[in-house]
């Protein structure tokens, strides 16, 4: 799930690292933020890509909860025959609670656990993407608590471990927000020249944060895979592929365990209200 990428993270997600990492919105980013709100708005030029100092990331492990492991394989065979009836039946009757910003539940009391994740993430769009993000979570195997005033919740994907300080002084350092980040899925993922599978490789990524220049590489034809532009601690930029990375901040698919076993429980993030 965590490769759907930076473009879907949610602001409680952010908010939430950013309460981590004590980012008080200086620089690039504040600039940015305020002259939004100003009649006439420019947007600022993006800060010069220059070299960094890298800071290592570790990738969150797998949840082994055999009972876990369980839930998400029915969750995906449910998924896969688009049975909202039978998805009912793993989310929560009452108390499912939808938030994109820290202390606002929209979730609508007055509705089943399912409605409410409908609305979340259009569950019933006729595009089916919806159906899609559902496969996403179920094919995610980490989790972890994320909301202390929700003792034994779980939220998936599960984030990765990056030294709060290191963190903020690169960012400080770059002039970036952490939306602008990701960190690969494995070691030695290969950086080409060109956002293509067979053109030249010119760098491969450690196990540390990388700053994300552009989502939006040139498309390939056919079924190519889709590519990220970068920039490596060197300076030097280059393109990797999307699923190569997992992004900071993504919503997330929450889990509670009850006396009958797992169950849907929330989500952070999503679509309109």
């Amino acid at each position: 799930m965590r490769r759907f990428f930076i473009c879907i993270a949610s602001n409680l997600a952010l908010a939430a690292l950013a309460a981590i990492l004590f980012i008080p919105g200086s620089g690039y980013a504040q600039d940015h933020s305020e002259q939004l709100r100003l009649p006439g708005y420019k947007p600022l030029p993006p800060p010069p890509i220059t070299p960094y100092t890298p800071v290592a990331v570790t990738p969150p492990s797998p949840n082994a909860d055999a009972g876990f492991v369980e839930f998400r394989q029915r969750l995906a065979d449910v998924v896969a025959q688009k049975d909202r009836a039978a998805l009912g039946k793993l989310i929560v009757a009452q108390d499912f609670f939808w938030m994109r910003e820290p202390g606002k539940n929209l979730a609508d009391k007055t509705k089943s656990g399912i409605d409410n994740l409908d609305k979340a993430i259009d569950l019933s769009g006729k595009d089916g993407a919806g159906w899609e993000i559902l496969q996403g979570y179920a094919a995610e195997p980490t989790a972890a608590p994320l909301l202390p005033d929700r003792p034994g919740v779980i939220c998936a994907p599960a984030g990765p471990k990056i030294d709060a300080k290191a963190f903020r002084a690169l960012l400080e350092s770059t002039q970036t927000a952490p939306v602008e980040w990701a960190y690969p899925t494995a070691e030695g993922i290969e950086v080409r020249s060109a956002p293509k599978p067979n053109a030249p490789v010119v760098d491969k990524l450690g196990m540390n944060l990388v700053h994300v220049v552009s989502d939006s590489a040139p498309a390939n034809d056919g079924d190519q895979p889709s590519f990220l532009e970068v920039a490596l601690p060197s300076g030097k930029t280059g393109f990797v592929p999307t699923e190569a990375l997992a992004g900071l901040g993504n919503d997330e698919l929450c889990y509670v365990k009850a006396a009958g076993g797992w169950q849907i429980v929330g989500f952070l993030g999503g679509v309109g209200e």
